[in-house]
């Protein structure tokens, strides 16, 4: 991953970023405006976007809806610090992450790198699987192509959403602990008030829908992680 787009109107907070980001070997642009940095978001020249919830004109919440609505490219979303409504928002509509206001350029550099590590074929966690396809009833996953279907429909998730149900897929079966899947795709153990996960696997359940007999795909284990139920023989 090496182009970032930042949406910002925060001129300073941009110079810093693209210095700091410049540093870690990445090529960082920056755009000020909803509008604008919709249309630079569009050409697709970019490898991710760090997106501000308040922006002119066209705020960072509708910038991302209209973001989802022809790529998949990773989303961090910068929310102001105790905002949790636009979190949640912001998640819901498909961002990969959010940092809350202030924050250190380090911690947004780690949440790239994790972002870049889901992305990348040549991950650890990826080596010796022995098939990058995976069928559960009518759920396909192909992790080389990162694509998802079901019964051949193409299920439209995002990046985390893919690894979420990748991981639980491979271990079809088994429950998987709750903070075990956190940093496998998210990068980081969660807080007592991060609900980041919660959110990635309400949307992840939502398109995947019910399975045969209205059976539940992923089981919630409570105090411990999640399950991906495998069919009755």
């Amino acid at each position: 991953m090496k182009r970032i787009l930042i949406i910002d109107d925060d001129t300073e907070l941009c110079d810093l970023l693209e210095e700091y980001l410049a540093t870690e070997k990445f090529e960082p642009v920056s755009d000020h405006g909803g509008k604008t940095g919709l249309e630079k978001a569009k050409s697709g020249d970019f490898d991710l976007v760090i997106l501000d919830v308040m922006l002119p004109e066209l705020n960072g919440l509708e910038v991302l809806k209209s973001i989802r609505a022809f790529s998949r490219i990773p989303v961090i979303m910068l929310t102001a610090k105790g905002d949790e409504v636009d979190r949640i928002l912001g998640l819901e509509l498909g961002a990969d992450d959010y940092l809350p206001k202030p924050f250190s350029p380090r911690e947004l550099v780690a949440r790239i790198k994790a972002v870049s590590r889901r992305l990348s074929p040549e991950k650890e966690e990826n080596r010796g699987k022995k098939s990058s396809r995976i069928k559960i009833d009518d759920v396909f996953i192909e992790s080389n192509t990162r694509t998802a279907t079901k019964a051949e429909l193409d299920l439209g998730l995002t990046e985390v959403e893919f690894s979420i149900l990748e991981n639980l897929m491979l271990a079809a079966g088994s429950v998987v602990e709750r903070q075990d899947l956190a940093l496998k795709v998210l990068g980081r153990r969660l807080s007592y008030d991060d609900r980041s996960l919660d959110v990635h696997m309400s949307n992840l359940r939502r398109k995947l829908g019910q399975g045969e007999n209205d059976r539940e795909r992923i089981k919630t284990i409570r105090g411990i992680g999640y399950l991906y139920v495998r069919p009755e023989n």
